[in-house]
């Protein structure tokens, strides 16, 4: 569905620059000197409105999170969830992740989420999907040597993607599993998407890799 468009929404980022980062780019190479306070960094690609990135905050205070948005009118309801919740140890950016090398330098950021990503089914937009190697490249580049990515999906086709993907980039898959519900991890946050699709019965799967040295 279709977000509403939201005329405020320009102002209402600019209003919240405490949590949202207005000129990320400038802050490439030197996000935790500037943000974090030398807390590790954890990023998350399409960070919706906000559930997921917020859960995290709560339950991990000693690391700061740093969620990217493309949609104005979507990542203002994230915005809206943080500041409701007080949370100083996250940053939202208001950008396309599609090249996330103008945004962080190598070796910046420690952990890595792809929540519910687009599955772009079609052959035709194989380039879009946010597992496709020229993406992995630049997660390599951000990510520190032994940092992960993690991703959740309920669409089969892409989560069976995704594997081969990682694979052929010489990823190390640190965890797989096709129904991350039945184990039952205390440690999962849930985000929108994964709470209506786990409710109908949809089970969820979950990777954890490690890139090559």
């Amino acid at each position: 569905m279709r977000a509403r468009h939201k005329p405020w929404a320009d102002d209402y980022l600019k209003e919240n620059h405490e949590l949202v980062e207005l000129n990320p780019a400038e802050n490439k190479g030197k996000w935790q000197q500037q943000i974090s306070k030398d807390k590790p960094l954890h990023l998350e690609i399409g960070t919706g409105k906000g559930q997921f990135i917020e859960g995290m905050a709560a339950q991990y205070p000693t690391i700061h999170f740093i969620g990217i948005e493309v949609v104005k009118s979507i990542i203002v309801s994230a915005v809206e969830k943080v500041k409701d919740f007080q949370h100083s140890n996250v940053t939202l950016i208001n950008e396309h992740a599609q090249d996330l090398s103008d945004l962080f330098g190598d070796n910046e950021i420690d952990e890595m989420y792809l929540n519910f990503s687009d599955p772009w089914p079609k052959n035709r937009h194989e380039k879009r999907r946010l597992t496709y190697h020229a993406f992995l490249e630049q997660y390599q580049r951000i990510l520190k040597p032994n940092g992960e990515l993690v991703l959740k999906t309920d669409n089969r086709g892409l989560f069976e993607y995704s594997l081969v993907s990682f694979s052929q980039f010489g990823c190390t898959l640190e965890e797989v599993t096709l129904d991350l519900h039945a184990l039952e991890d205390p440690t999962n946050v849930m985000t929108e998407y994964e709470e209506k699709f786990s409710a109908k019965g949809q089970p969820i799967y979950r990777c954890r890799v490690k890139f090559p040295k």
